[in-house]
């Protein structure tokens, strides 16, 4: 939001409009649907997103760097209720409007929650969204389009489906809460346990968002990272949550963050693991990414995300890249692609496969698997196997899948670092 403003009657300038992140609206988004759909039901969620985004866009058009509400939470939650009791009051023309949908008065905003309830409303609508009454994928996609303002395009993306099968899945959602609502507050104890690990996905499939962004100018978006860990440390305080697997989510998701500032040059483009300044790299996260996956240990659970933050933390504690243990994450690849067995794991298992083996040996793994076809457009694949065959002297076949990768790379960072590579090949070496 930026450029001058035309001049009001008499001359008088419009104040300039306020510019604020992107983040500011994906996280009040989500925060509003959930307040609004704890108060009035799940059932009306579509409501709820509408009200949420009336009361966005009109902050938009009348906040100015100059003039805007002392408690821009309060006042984005008076407009979006108030949107909603007028969406609701036009649905009930023709009945006595109840008086239970009426504006609460302000002493309602200190609620009382039960120790059976999720405290935080965004992480109680997750769980609502993990209704089992709903197919897994919908669960998903339901919670990363209404709570993590996610697009469409991105959701596509992170569970590689097209745009309109998307779509559908969040229609279908939508329609089964409103044919079959849940219950106004969340379930209780013994029905959220089933549902930790669809709200577990979620946020796993957030923070990978961030960590990894689809969006062209952002390979990095620190703020769905950081909100990925809000939730799950909100989440590991309660009865449910206080899971093991939960303690190695946080586990990885630390780790991961603590080289955020290492990842990107001083231009802004991608610098590979070998490349990072290690020096740069958060000491105090990866103390807190090794305490959780200490904590995590407990019991005899292990899930896929116990391998993945076993991996990043032989990544944070090697000395060097030349020093990292090869072996021990080929091995983690290895049972992790046990645990959760996909073509991306072993994808994943190549690349270590190679630094420990030679690129040979990852080639040989990777060309033994038959790519399903919903791979087919996912660049990382080709980038693997044109940098292998780089590596493995056969500069032809690596400069197809590098030109493939290229085409398909989602980020202006990634792009220009399948380019050095395709240099790479051009100049023979």
């Amino acid at each position: 939001m930026t450029g001058g403003s035309a001049p009001a009657a008499g001359g008088a300038p419009h104040p300039a409009p306020l510019e604020l992140p992107d983040h500011y609206f994906r996280h009040e988004f989500g925060r509003l649907v959930s307040v609004l759909s704890r108060r009035y039901g799940s059932q009306r969620i579509e409501l709820c997103e509408d009200a949420a985004q009336a009361a966005l866009l009109r902050a938009v058009q009348l906040w100015s760097a100059s003039s805007q509400p002392d408690d821009r939470g309060a006042w984005l939650y008076r407009v979006a209720n108030n949107h909603l009791l007028d969406a609701l009051r036009r649905e009930r023309r023709n009945e006595p409007y109840p008086a239970e949908l009426e504006p609460a008065d302000a002493s309602a905003a200190d609620e009382v929650y039960l120790e059976s309830e999720v405290k935080d409303d965004v992480l109680r609508l997750l769980f609502v969204c993990a209704d089992p009454a709903l197919p897994a994928e919908s669960q998903l996609v339901l919670a990363l389009k209404t709570l993590c303002g996610f697009s469409t395009q991105e959701i596509a993306s992170r569970l590689f489906q097209s745009e309109e099968a998307v779509h559908k899945r969040l229609q279908r959602a939508r329609a089964k809460l409103r044919e079959q609502p849940p219950e106004l507050e969340t379930p209780q104890l013994e029905q959220l346990a089933d549902r930790l690990p669809s709200v577990l996905h979620a946020l796993y499939l957030l923070f990978n968002e961030g960590y990894s962004s689809g969006q062209p100018d952002q390979p990095i978006r620190r703020e769905l990272c950081e909100e990925a860990i809000r939730l799950g440390l909100l989440l590991i305080t309660h009865p449910v949550g206080d899971a093991p697997q939960a303690d190695a989510l946080l586990s990885l998701m630390y780790l991961h963050a603590a080289r955020f500032d290492a990842r990107l040059d001083v231009a802004g483009g991608l610098l590979t693991l070998e490349e990072q300044d290690r020096s740069r790299w958060d000491q105090q996260l990866i103390q807190l990414g090794v305490h959780y996956l200490q904590r995590a240990a407990r019991g005899e659970h292990f899930s896929r995300y116990h391998a993945e933050a076993s991996i990043a933390a032989e990544h944070c504690l090697a000395p060097s890249y030349a020093q990292t243990r090869w072996a021990e994450i080929t091995r983690s690849y290895e049972l992790l692609d046990r645990i959760a067995a996909s073509p991306l794991n072993t994808l994943n298992r190549a690349i270590a496969l190679a630094e420990w083996q030679g690129a040979r040996a990852g080639l040989a793994l990777l060309e033994a698997l038959e790519r399903p076809s919903w791979l087919h457009g996912y660049y990382l694949w080709d980038a693997t196997l044109g940098e292998l065959h780089r590596r493995n002297g056969d500069l032809p076949r690596a400069s197809t899948h590098l030109r493939r990768a290229l085409t398909l790379a989602p980020t202006h960072a990634e792009r220009a670092l399948l380019e050095q590579r395709l240099k790479a090949c051009r100049e023979g070496s």
